[in-house]
Order: C-alpha cells, then structure tokens, then sequence
C-alpha cells in the first residue's frame, strides 16, 4: 500500500511537471512560473489566452482521456487475467469506433451524437464478446481470443464506412479515428469530465470484486461474490470507461494496454490497481500529446501516431517475454 502511494505521488508530480512545460510551449512561449501564475489567477491578458483559454482544455482532455483508458484497461486484464486483455486488443475500442463512425458518416451529428454511439457500439460490442465467449462462465482466454476476432471484423466494417464515404465527411473521420486531440476546446473537456466523475467511481466500487475474481471463479464464489453478474457489470463499465474517451479524442491505440501494465510493475501490489493504472494512462497520453506537437512543429500530428508508434514497440516486446 505505501509503494502504491509513493509510484502515484510520483506519477502526479510528473503529470504536473509536464503539464506546466506544456501549458507553456507553443507559438506564445509562457515561463513555467508564470504558467502557475497563471492558473492560480494572476496572469496577464497574453498568459490567459495562452494558457487558459488554448492550451489548459487540451491538457486536461488529455488527461481524463488518459485516465478513463487506464482504468479500462486494468479493469479488462484483471478480467481475463492475460496481459494482451486490453480494450483495443480485445475489440471493445473498435466497437466504440465503429458506433461513432456510423454517426460521423452515416447519420451525420455532432458531438453529442458520435459520444453517444460511441458509447452504443462499445456496449454492443462488449456484450456481444461476452455471450459468444460464455461457456458455463467466461474464461479469460476465450475471451481474449473471441475479441481478436471480433476486433478484426469490426476494422473491416470501420474501412468500409470511411472507403464508401462522401468527401465531406472523410477528412473528419480519417482524424477521429486515428485519435487526435487537435482542435478540442472547452466544450468538449465538460462532456468527458462528467463522464469520468460518474463512471471513474462506479469502476472504483466494482474492484473489490476484481480483486478476488483474480483467485478464479470458484474461489471467488466460495467467498460470496456472484461471480458472473459481477464480471458483466465489470465489462460494461469498463467499456464505457473506453467509450467515452473514445467519443471525445478517437480510438488512441495501446494506452489501455500499456498503462496498468507499467503501473503494475512500478507498484508490484496485488489486485488491478485502478488509480495507478488511471495516473500512468493519464501521464502516457499528456506525454505522447506532447511529444506529438514537438514532432510535427505546427501540432496537426494525432497523439494517436505516438501512442501507437510506443505501443507497438511495447506489445513487440511483450509477446517475446511472454514466448520466452
């Protein structure tokens, strides 16, 4: 519990040490001081419109985007206790991709609409794994393996849509799916933020469950936990958890994945470790965003492109170990 503590103390001081680089770089270029001036209310006009007004809401986005795939990505691998049972390997995030594409290019809307098929198509989906991997209860590699092939089916659905879609639309939706945070602004932080203030708690009470759900299903019934209702209640809100980050910033690939994992072994405590694995999820896409906008010189480049460039270099490595 105390080396949980101390890795999610560090990790907020590094989220805080990079979010105020961030909030400071750009074309108007803030000191780190008067960015904390800044935000503690003493800024001038140029610093506010820098900081506040610019660069703050996609800081924050980043981070409760971060967060929301951290968590749902612990929640799924303590699931199927396999470290591959992440939301973008198993097919959930291509879900939520599909029910917000159906709307960008389909049935046209705005952002209220693609967050809400998002959210539709993630639970569709979940619910879909979860029925074809039942076999007198879900075992965590079917379960993995029933989501591959689903996820496949779910690409080629999202390629069809965007080959077959006006000119209009396809600018939008070729950005939205790689995962981008460009152009998110305010009104797009208070959709998010109240997603995760209702979701993130609901998470945090399912992981008791989570928990003994590691020992396997026979231990866990043995003592008291219903074991399927609980393991589908975890399913559903952890996907809403992707979802919804989804619907605001796009798929962003492997967060979910490497997130709980590293935080997992910063920590090396039992249990899915849900706040670490949310503080390491939240620092990767801050981080990945930043690097990004580094790269790219005029900030267009998806965080996307960054998260998927770190994570596949990290599943690479990952398959070795675990074929070692």
């Amino acid at each position: 519990m105390t080396r949980s503590f101390v890795v999610s103390a560090g990790l907020l001081a590094a989220i805080m040490v990079i979010g105020v680089v961030a909030l400071g770089v750009g074309s108007i270029s803030v000191a780190p001081l008067d960015v904390v001036r800044t935000l503690l209310g003493n800024g001038s006009r140029l610093t506010n419109f820098a900081v506040l007004d610019l660069r703050l809401p996609r800081v924050l986005i980043a981070l409760c985007v971060g967060a929301a795939l951290g968590m749902s990505g612990a929640v799924f691998q303590s699931l199927s206790r396999n470290p591959l049972g992440s939301p973008d390997i198993i097919g959930f995030n291509y879900g939520a991709t599909t029910g917000g594409l159906l709307v960008i290019l389909v049935f046209g809307g705005g952002l209220l609409r693609v967050s809400f098929g998002a959210l539709i198509g993630g639970i569709v989906t979940a619910l879909a794994v979860y029925l074809l991997a039942w076999q007198r209860g879900v075992r965590g590699t079917r379960l993995v393996l029933i989501g591959i092939g689903i996820s496949a089916i779910l690409q080629a659905v999202n390629f069809y849509l965007i080959v077959n879609a006006k000119l209009a639309d396809l600018s939008r939706a070729t950005v939205w799916i790689t995962g981008s945070l460009n152009n998110l602004g305010w009104e797009h932080f208070w959709p998010v933020i109240i997603a995760i203030v209702i979701i993130g708690p609901l998470l945090l009470v399912g992981s008791r469950w989570l928990t003994i759900l590691e020992m396997g299903d026979d231990s866990a019934a043995a003592l008291g936990v219903r074991v399927e209702p609980s393991r589908l209640y975890l399913i559903i809100v952890g996907t809403a958890a992707c979802a919804a980050a989804t619907a605001i910033a796009g798929p962003i690939a492997f967060v979910s994945l490497t997130a709980p994992q590293l935080s997992k072994k910063l920590t090396r405590g039992p249990g899915p470790g849900l706040l670490p694995a949310a503080w390491m999820g939240a620092l990767l896409v801050l981080a990945a965003d930043f690097v990004a906008q580094r790269v790219a010189g005029n900030g267009t480049l998806p965080v996307g492109v960054a998260t998927a460039a770190l994570g596949g270099a990290y599943l690479g490595w990952l398959l070795r170990r675990t074929r070692r």
